[in-house]
């Protein structure tokens, strides 16, 4: 289809179908503006992959069209993929985001001095408009569990695309920053053309509760205990973090920080004076043990289970200035991310194994998401009375249950779209259809650099994670017809052969005996003997043991 003045389109990279991945196209007259960039964090099933972003070769093959990334807030989730993203363009591009997500995009880029050198970035104020190329740009304040969050308001002549990013509708917010309720309705009394909106508390009815109560719970239970509180949270959640600093200073205790990612983000959030944070509260990690315990409070990272944070390290015995006491009251100010579920409940189990108490959940009053639920939703929906609406953050079940309270408020269930990723949809005033299909998905990030990791490479992966290898070594000596060396057998993941004695007799008398038979022929066949000594060896411990190990034989042939 041609473009014209009249049609705007939006093509969704990822974060459709998942929590993650946050990733949206907005095309106008052959332009292109690019909202978030974030990755997703690998499931069971992708062993050894580190993270995943969204398929970015549609905007590669289109990269002189792209005129600025747009950044609605700093979670890894909408911009962790902002690295890879500039590495694989060959043009600059502009990054536009509020004061707090630029100093988190610049965290992420300290590291590549190249790229930050060479990346523009444009600190904007909510309620901000600004003109790029054909698009009009305004930024509005919303409310989420980080600080400097905004909606975004796109406008052509076509008509104005609001993308909410995520989002929560908070009344008494702890920095008294509310949402911009006024610009939201004068969007939908001008007459807005489209609403991308948050999805991922959709299942959820009434109101998400105020972060205000989580101090309040921080409060009553450090003045309760007489032990040691250790509270473990996101490091981006300012908010929390602040509410833990005072319930510290109302309960007159000391405060240590441990984790990398906990340091960064308060230092940031203090340098731009978003936290509040008494220097005199501060002490030293190694130093806790030099007072009452009643005196101590830690914040630290681990909320999610993650391998390297603090509380993770210190759940497994493994923190070299912080062990666990029975004594201890812990509290996970978070809920898991989906995938974290048994992360997170392993490290929570280990924590009791070792007598400390644990505190976590909504339903304990120590955690509020930082997501609107769907009277919170159906609220953004009437402030801005869109033509067309695309539910997006979120699985399908999210994005679904979104689509119907959609419904329930009056949009016409033609003008709702759940498209899936690289769909690209083109809205007009009195029309919206499908015009095209571009490259998209998940890529995997596999080390520092992008990729293409196969489904089959995954698969030998997880095989390897579940069954384990056995490794078979020979040494031929191709002149003499005699095996010199071997066998010797290695067993990883699968059994301990040390303590096996006469199965590891039995696997080297197989495998010698094959051996053999294939030496006295006149001309050794490499390929058939390594294929018959696999097939054998693996079939006798299926027989024996019923596991089937990979079976990897390696021979060496010397003259």
């Amino acid at each position: 289809m041609k473009e014209d003045d009249s049609r705007v389109a939006i093509i969704q990279l990822g974060g459709k179908g998942v929590v993650g991945n946050n990733m949206i196209l907005i095309e106008y007259q052959e332009q292109i503006l690019i909202l978030d960039a974030g990755i997703m964090f690998p499931t069971d099933e992708m062993p050894g992959v580190d993270l995943v972003i969204p398929d970015i070769s549609y905007l590669i093959k289109k990269q002189d069209k792209i005129k600025g990334l747009l950044v609605s807030h700093g979670h890894e989730d909408h911009i962790g993929a902002i690295p890879y993203l500039l590495a694989e363009l060959d043009q600059e591009i502009p990054i536009y985001g509020t004061k707090f997500t630029l100093a988190f995009i610049k965290k992420k880029l300290d590291d590549k001095k190249e790229l930050l050198s060479q990346t523009d970035l444009i600190t904007v104020q909510p309620r901000n408009k600004i003109k790029i190329d054909s698009f009009t740009v305004e930024f509005i304040r919303v409310n989420h569990s980080i600080p400097d969050a905004v909606a975004i308001a796109i406008s052509t002549t076509a008509g104005t695309v609001l993308y909410t990013g995520d989002f929560r509708i908070e009344q008494a917010p702890i920095d008294q920053q509310k949402t911009d309720f006024y610009k939201l309705a004068q969007l939908g009394e001008e007459g807005l053309l489209a609403l991308l909106s948050d999805s991922t508390n959709a299942e959820y009815k009434g109101y998400t509760a105020p972060e205000k109560i989580i101090g309040q719970t921080f409060t009553e239970e450090f003045q309760k205990t007489q032990n040691r509180v250790l509270v473990a949270t996101f490091s981006s959640h300012i908010h929390r973090v602040q509410q833990v600093i005072e319930a510290a200073k109302n309960s007159k205790r000391l405060l240590a920080i441990s984790g990398r990612s906990m340091f960064k983000s308060i230092e940031i959030a203090k340098d731009l004076g978003y936290l509040e944070l008494p220097s005199e509260m501060i002490i030293e990690l190694e130093e806790i043990d030099n007072f009452a315990p009643h005196k101590i409070a830690v914040l630290m990272t681990g909320s999610q289970g993650e391998p390297m944070a603090a509380l993770t390290r210190a759940a497994q015995g493994e923190h070299s200035q912080l062990e666990i006491k029975a004594t201890d009251t812990i509290f996970l100010s978070a809920t898991p991310i989906p995938g974290n579920e048994l992360a997170v409940s392993k490290t929570i189990n280990q924590l009791l194994a070792k007598g400390a108490t644990v505190i976590h959940g909504q339903e304990k009053k120590v955690h509020t998401s930082g997501h609107a639920q769907q009277e919170e939703l159906k609220l953004m929906l009437n402030l801005t009375k869109p033509k067309y609406f695309l539910p997006v953050h979120g699985e399908y079940r999210h994005l679904h249950q979104h689509a119907q309270l959609a419904k329930e408020v009056g949009i016409a269930k033609k003008n709702i779209f759940i498209t899936p990723n690289g769909v690209k949809l083109e809205l007009a005033e009195h029309e919206a259809k499908v015009t095209d299909k571009v490259s998209a998905g998940k890529v995997l990030i596999d080390g520092s650099k992008i990729e293409n990791i196969k489904e089959s490479t995954l698969q030998s992966r997880q095989k390897l994670a579940d069954k384990g290898i056995l490794i078979i070594n020979l040494v031929i000596n191709d002149d003499q017809d005699k095996l010199i060396a071997g066998p010797d057998i290695i067993s990883k993941g699968f059994k301990d052969l040390k303590n096996s004695a006469q199965l590891l007799k039995q696997i080297k008398s197989k495998v010698t005996a094959i051996s053999k038979k294939h030496i006295q022929k006149e001309k050794i066949n490499y390929s058939k003997l390594k294929s018959e000594i696999e097939n054998t060896i693996s079939n006798y411990l299926y027989r024996e043991l019923k596991r089937k190990p990979i079976i990897l034989s390696l021979i060496t042939p010397i003259s």
